[in-house]
């Protein structure tokens, strides 16, 4: 493909992202308006259901950025033709360390370890809270880990948007040289932020595990957000004439092997827990498994793991762009419904669910839609002048 020729080429995103960018604010700001009166109503509920809401959507943002630097390190056309969709993702990361600063508000509603008096006898946790979880150091840990995440964000997208301009250059040995030490980068990150954002809810339970949980699921929400918006692309030019069967497939395997990761990791940590049958270990199980909880799980296993799996090993449904679709959908439905499993327990023995919970993930997912569809719409779906675009255009053009 020459240069003069990929210049003829409008690969802009089409007038229906415009479209979903603005009913997304609207969408975000009436949410906001209830979230607000829940605010009002019940604190300890809205800082619930704005932590769990807000992992949902910090996981996609994760996700897009651990499976941008994956492609950068293995390449091929599976990854050109959503390279654009998941930096998109990455350029909300600023968004994420906003929305962030309720939770520092909310310290004292979220985590027992705000609250010493409350384990004035319990010298293994006052040390603990003294020498880790303090407030300090959650802040200054979390601005670490932006610090760095941010880092990392910035290059991706700096050197990718250099290549909507000629001269044609090949820069992936740049993009290796940040995205092999960046998916480090994000490991460590990721890992340490959950634990101090989730699992030091249950201050005194540990599980080496437990990230490991979360990771594989901001994987897996970013790729099946992807094939969501790779769908509803599809059905326009210029993405009609980009996306095909094979590399549709390739999302449906990579969905797939996420999908088994997760379940992997749920079931190693299920199984380590059982086997060790240590009261301070089991007791984060048990007090998730009984008083209603325990439906939660069996939801999970048959349909974020046992149905998938099943559909997901089709050739046939994985090459179809509107069955992976709502497949892709009802997988990040499951993303929030385990997302809440993982929290809401902490704070009641018996199954609830508070109306803010439905509310909270239309409020933040709003917001970083809206943000997340302009950056779409600001690219071409292809960096024009990457000499790797040839391997999805050259097909339809050459």
């Amino acid at each position: 493909m020459s240069t003069a020729r990929a210049n003829n080429l409008d690969l802009m995103p089409p007038p229906a992202v415009r479209t979903i960018q603005q009913r997304s604010l609207m969408i975000g700001g009436g949410a906001t308006v209830l979230a607000l009166i829940g605010l009002i109503v019940n604190r300890d509920e809205f800082f619930h259901a704005y932590l769990t809401a807000y992992m949902a959507w910090l996981g996609v943002t994760l996700g897009c950025m651990a499976m941008l630097m994956v492609i950068h390190m293995t390449g091929g056309a599976w990854g050109m033709v959503i390279r654009r969709m998941l930096e998109a993702g990455v350029r909300t990361l600023p968004l994420m360390a906003v929305l962030f600063v309720p939770l520092i508000f909310g310290i004292k509603h979220l985590y027992g370890w705000a609250h010493p008096e409350r384990f004035a006898g319990d010298a293994h946790l006052a040390q603990l809270s003294h020498q880790y979880l303090s407030t300090t150091g959650y802040i200054l840990r979390s601005v670490l880990y932006f610090a760095l995440l941010l880092v990392l964000a910035y290059f991706l997208n700096k050197y990718s948007v250099e290549q909507d301009s000629p001269p044609e250059r090949d820069l992936s040995p740049r993009f290796r040289v940040i995205a092999g030490p960046g998916l480090i980068v994000y490991g460590f990150a990721a890992s340490f932020a959950v634990i101090d954002w989730v699992m030091s809810i249950s201050a005194p339970w540990i599980s080496t595990i437990y990230p490991l949980i979360f990771i594989a699921g901001q994987c897996l929400s970013a790729m099946c957000f992807v094939v969501v918006v790779e769908s509803i692309l599809a059905r326009r030019s210029p993405m009609m004439l980009l996306l095909k069967p094979k590399e549709v497939q390739d999302h449906g395997k990579l969905i797939l092997t996420w999908v088994m990761l997760w379940a992997y990791f749920s079931f190693s940590q299920f199984l380590i827990t059982w086997a060790g049958n240590l009261p301070e270990e089991i007791s984060w199980y048990t007090r998730r498994l009984y008083n209603g909880w325990g439906w939660i799980p069996l939801w999970l296993v048959l349909f974020h793991f046992a149905v998938p799996f099943a559909l997901l090993l089709s050739r046939t449904f994985k090459r179809r762009t509107e069955t992976l679709m709502w497949l892709a959908a009802w997988l990040m439905v499951m993303r929030y419904l385990d997302l809440f499993w993982f929290i809401e327990p902490n704070y009641h023995e018996n199954l609830y669910a508070s109306w803010q919970f439905i509310v909270m993930p239309f409020a933040i997912g709003g917001f970083w839609l809206w943000l997340y569809f302009r950056n779409l719409g600001s690219r071409p779906l292809l960096p024009l002048y990457d000499p790797n675009s040839r391997s999805v255009l050259e097909p339809e053009h050459e």
